[in-house]
């Protein structure tokens, strides 16, 4: 395993107990250079995960509670008028920073949503015409609740796809849950995690990932998946472009903490429910016969032929 990345992960591991593969897979999201979206019930330690993060990596953390009162502006900041300079003045909102915590993103109106998804997409905050290019490595990590949770909504489908990938944290089994229990008796674990890498850091992968290769057949396999969501007969939407891009670019990242230069196809398929679960809508008959999106692109992996099996 890359050491860099092993560091930030077994940081994180000493607060978030028991779940090991979203650890791994929000590091290769922000490897990736794109944004989580966390989906659970409450009280499963979301907010936790978000700020381990921020502690291993030594960056600047930001949280915003999302509520139905808070406005664009608090995201983005606004501008002010100086008397004394005679000139307005940018006040930074709430994304100004390294990691942001997009808390209960489903709460609030859907133009406060867009505001916030529109920065993740340009990585700038536009306010008053002026553009302010956000700090770099920006990572936002937003929960959500459960839809059918009192002040819910669903996130628009166009907004789902910003995310890179979308996670569910799961309840902890029993001996976890005691471990967790004994754990926080007498200390906060966080005040232990140690910086193990900067952002300097992180940026400097992010060039690496970016370089590690990728033969044809892994993107003719990545495409034949996307294809076969499109053409399933419990699917109405399927993988998009844009989630395509995102399965390869979790590839990469994937084989990067393995300490690979080269993706191979466990790659594609550790990855791609992960990735585009969230992006496909299924159809009517895919609800009457109970099955998720998670069960679709199961089977989609298993019928699709894979490059090193010749499945």
């Amino acid at each position: 395993m890359n050491k860099k990345t092993e560091g930030i992960i077994n940081e994180a591991k000493k607060v978030i107990i028991g779940k090991d593969d979203v650890i791994k897979k929000v590091m290769m999201a922000i490897l990736s250079g794109g944004h989580v979206l966390l989906d659970d019930v409450p009280g499963t330690g979301k907010t936790t995960l978000a700020l381990a993060f921020a502690r291993a990596m030594d960056m600047r953390f930001r949280r915003i509670q999302f509520t139905p009162d808070v406005v664009p502006s608090d995201i983005v900041g606004f501008s002010i008028y100086n008397k004394e300079k005679r000139e307005f003045e940018y006040k930074a909102g709430a994304v100004m920073t390294n990691i942001l915590l997009a808390d209960e993103i489903n709460r609030t109106s859907s133009k406060t949503q867009a505001a916030l998804l529109e920065v993740m997409e340009e990585g700038q905050a536009t306010v008053d015409g002026e553009k302010h290019v956000l700090p770099e490595p920006f990572v936002v990590i937003a929960t959500q609740n459960p839809v059918g949770s009192a002040g819910t909504q669903l996130l628009p489908q166009a907004q789902l796809d910003r995310f890179i990938v979308r996670l569910r944290m799961g309840y902890p089994g029993m001996d976890e849950q005691v471990e967790i229990l004994k754990d926080r008796q007498r200390e906060n674990p966080l005040d232990r995690i140690a910086p193990a890498a900067g952002a300097a850091d992180v940026m400097a992968m992010r060039e690496e990932v970016r370089d590690i290769h990728v033969e044809d057949s892994i993107f003719i396999y990545i495409s034949a998946l996307a294809e076969a969501t499109r053409s399933h007969d419990m699917v109405r939407l399927g993988v998009s472009p844009r989630g395509s891009l995102a399965v390869a670019k979790m590839a990469k990242a994937n084989a990067f903490i393995e300490g690979r230069d080269f993706v191979m196809p466990e790659d594609i398929r550790g990855v791609f429910e992960d990735v585009c679960a969230h992006r496909i809508i299924p159809s009517p008959k895919a609800k009457m016969a109970d099955m998720t999106a998670e069960g679709i692109l199961s089977d989609v992996i298993k019928e699709t032929k894979s490059p090193d099996s010749g499945r």
